[in-house]
């Protein structure tokens, strides 16, 4: 099972993870010049050598229009030379220099104009400030408008389809963070072009690694404040902290963002799971740096190679149930699932005094385990619950979209130990058979013959 595993114990951020897999590439030199060439405005990106406490990886820089972006506290590019009239800049307490967010800028209050003029004042850690003394007038680029710039990009419709998604992500939590539509939101043209290198270069990256799985750590996403116009926020910042919902985190005893947005939806959107490093047999590592230094190596590592196999503990919860209707079972089972079961089902079983029951498992991960047990006590009515600890082996699975004659299509694929399957959605076959008079059957035969 060819295995892709990013260790973050320094946090992610797009050109850091970019570097990281560009060393697991055969041919970089290659790579990077068909990324130059794949139409992003004004972009041009190169990789160099960085050593951090000894150790050599590689750090991408992305130009636009033959400026780079300014550097926060964990060397991530954020916007140089351009601060707002309205004051969209961050300063981070440990670092005293100024800085935008990653590859996007905090929303405009009202959402109604794009373009806005920029005068340059970044201060940095050596109390230094850096005036270039040009006002420059740049546009404000909104969700929709990245969508159609991906959309035209010359790489292939699954890095666009990624990308978009990625995006998607980054574009939500910015909307949920600051509490307007997403169709509001804009992004600042440099930071965003830098941002669209990053996102674009990693799925072009992933998809000539071609990984089986794709894996990552708990995300260390650093720790205290930082200084924006706004006010005084937290660490990590309210985008990063929204995109990583649901995902292992920690703060650790670093100052500073360590995780950006753009690395953090990375991850949300390719990570099968976060965890520790399985066991796998390495064939290639990757050093991906950022500039600044810290008492520990500023790097994330990707790691590619075989893992053994395809597993993970699972837990089983089981109890008996003989006084509950069919209706409040299958309510039970949905409150399960909704709040992320991996399966829950039910066999009827002979109890004592020669009562009919109900054997109700629920399947789920170790640390939804608490939770589970919680639910089932609430929306049953068990007094007693037990406990199976079972190894299961699954097959990766994903799912993609094909175009019919009568409309879209969600096909579940799945693939590992050498077979791959493919599934055609019911809810979407079923509604297209109910609309056009058709059976199941010639719906499906209509998918496995369509040109997609």
């Amino acid at each position: 099972m060819r295995t892709l595993y990013f260790e973050c114990n320094m946090g992610a951020a797009g050109d850091m993870l970019m570097a990281a897999l560009l060393e697991l590439h055969s041919n970089p030199d290659e790579f990077l010049k068909r990324l130059n060439g794949i139409g992003i405005p004004g972009v041009s990106v190169s990789s160099a050598p960085a050593v951090k406490h000894g150790i050599t990886g590689t750090h991408v820089k992305v130009l636009v229009n033959g400026v780079e972006e300014s550097l926060d506290t964990h060397g991530h590019s954020h916007g140089r030379g351009h601060s707002h009239d309205h004051d969209h800049h961050h300063s981070h307490e440990n670092g005293g220099h100024t800085h935008h967010s990653h590859g996007h800028e905090y929303p405009h209050e009202h959402g109604e104009h794009t373009h806005h003029s920029h005068n340059h004042d970044c201060s940095h850690e050596d109390g230094h400030s850096h005036d270039d003394g040009h006002s420059h007038s740049h546009e404000h680029n909104s969700y929709h408008h990245i969508e159609h710039l991906i959309g035209h990009l010359d790489v292939s419709i699954e890095v666009k389809k990624n990308a978009v998604e990625i995006y998607k992500l980054i574009a939500e939590a910015e909307s949920h963070a600051h509490g307007v539509p997403v169709n509001q939101i804009h992004f600042h043209e440099v930071g965003e072009m830098d941002a669209v290198a990053d996102i674009v270069g990693v799925c072009m990256l992933i998809e000539e690694l071609a990984p089986d799985v794709i894996l990552a750590s708990p995300v260390h996403v650093g720790s205290g404040q930082v200084r924006c116009a706004h006010g005084i926020l937290p660490v990590p910042a309210p985008a990063t902290a929204h995109i990583l919902r649901d995902s292992p985190t920690y703060g650790g005893n670093i100052k500073g963002e360590l995780c950006t947005p753009t690395g953090a939806a990375i991850l949300k959107h390719y990570a099968n799971e976060f965890g520790a490093m399985p066991i796998m047999k390495v064939s290639k590592i990757g050093y991906g740096m950022g500039k600044k230094d810290f008492e520990h190596a500023n790097c994330v590592r990707a790691f590619i190679g075989d893992a053994a196999r395809n597993n993970e503990e699972v837990v089983e919860l089981i109890c008996n149930l003989d006084d509950m209707t069919p209706e409040a079972v299958a309510f039970a089972q949905q409150i399960l699932f909704d709040e992320g079961a991996l399966d829950v089902y039910t066999m009827p079983i002979g109890m004592k005094k020669g009562r009919t029951g109900i054997l109700f498992t629920c399947m789920c991960k170790h640390d939804l385990r608490d939770k589970m047990i919680s639910l089932l006590f609430k929306h049953t009515t068990t007094l007693g619950i037990r406990e199976n600890v079972s190894r299961r082996y699954i097959l990766n699975r994903k799912s993609e979209e094909v175009q019919t004659q009568h409309g879209t299509v969600r096909i579940k694929t799945a693939h590992g130990y050498g077979v791959t399957k493919a599934k055609p959605e019911y809810e979407d076959i079923a509604k297209i058979a109910s609309e056009n008079a058709l059976s199941l059957a010639d719906v499906i035969k209509e998918i496995r013959f369509c040109d997609c």
